[in-house]
């Protein structure tokens, strides 16, 4: 997927792959439609980080999770 243009549909696809990935017991409450454009290049950055993780710490986790939380509208 091409992630270089900032669209609502590329942001919603990497909220989901994030939630996926860290198997977010609150992923219900992290929906795509609570993040701005405005917040792509930061969503794309944790995005990035988390994809390219085989194994991420609970410390991590908790780390990306409050990141999301501060992007979110």
């Amino acid at each position: 997927m091409d992630l270089s243009t900032p669209t609502q549909s590329n942001v919603e696809y990497m909220i989901e792959s994030i939630k996926t990935k860290l198997k977010m017991a609150s992923a219900a409450a992290m929906q795509s439609s609570a993040f701005s454009l405005d917040k792509y290049e930061d969503i794309r950055d944790i995005y990035e980080v988390v994809m390219d993780s085989d194994r991420l710490s609970i410390s991590q986790v908790e780390a990306l999770v409050s990141e999301l939380g501060r992007l979110r509208k």
